[in-house]
């Protein structure tokens, strides 16, 4: 069931191996946030298309958060379908994410823990830090946060009613991401932590799991484990 949080963003639940998956509207245009495994994204577009949520949507940038399958494995499901709509589609990610996909690095993507392959991939917008995404009046700060992964980063809303932080697999509720896989460092995870401790956040929407709704107080838990 779709999670709605007033007044431009609406979270689904990842399915099994998923990552959550957001969608952020505004006027005709519409930002996802990370597309699972590809595996269930039927499921999501059946869903955001029986509740209208796309209903005269011209423009979709799809970014993702780091470099991980199960966070990217349904890009390509996710744009065909879209196109197949008649909504242009656009990928985003930081430049270290966009360039592993674009090579189909698997050593870093890790597609093949999951059994499924993942093919090269174009992505139109590479982002540096600070860079902004704009999707209709709103504008998203991109936030470099190496750590769990060289290329992660979240995606700063401020100029809406509510202030949101899309951190993938940063920090979640509770915890942190992992920094043992391919290209993952402890102390960059650290520092990217310390560098999110300074938003003014009202809901943190990770990559898997339950909002975060105590932003500061959260922070301070997980720098304790890392």
């Amino acid at each position: 069931m779709p999670i709605e949080i007033p007044p431009n963003t609406v979270m689904l639940r990842g399915i099994g191996w998923d990552s959550n998956i957001y969608l952020v509207r505004d006027k005709r245009e519409a930002l996802i946030v990370d597309t699972g495994t590809g595996v269930n994204w039927h499921v999501y577009a059946e869903i955001w298309e029986g509740n209208g949520y796309l209903k005269g949507v011209k423009r979709v940038v799809i970014f993702n958060t780091h470099e991980h399958f199960d966070h990217v494995g349904g890009n390509r499901a996710f744009r065909d379908w879209l196109e197949g709509l008649g909504i242009k589609v656009l990928f985003a990610a930081h430049e270290i994410t966009a360039k592993t996909l674009e090579r189909g690095d698997d050593y870093v993507i890790l597609g093949y823990a999951y059994g499924r392959p993942f093919e090269p991939q174009p992505v139109e917008m590479k982002l540096n830090e600070g860079a902004r995404i704009k999707i209709g009046s709103l504008e998203l700060r991109l936030i470099h946060t190496p750590g769990h992964t060289a290329g992660s980063a979240c995606l700063y809303l401020e100029d809406g009613e509510t202030k949101i932080m899309f951190t993938g697999d940063t920090v979640f509720n509770g915890t942190v991401g992992r920094v043992d896989l391919p290209t993952g460092d402890g102390w960059e995870l650290r520092e990217s932590l310390e560098r999110l401790f300074e938003f003014d956040v009202d809901f943190g929407l990770p990559g898997h799991g339950k909002p975060i709704t105590e932003w500061k107080r959260n922070l301070e838990k997980v720098l304790g484990l890392v």
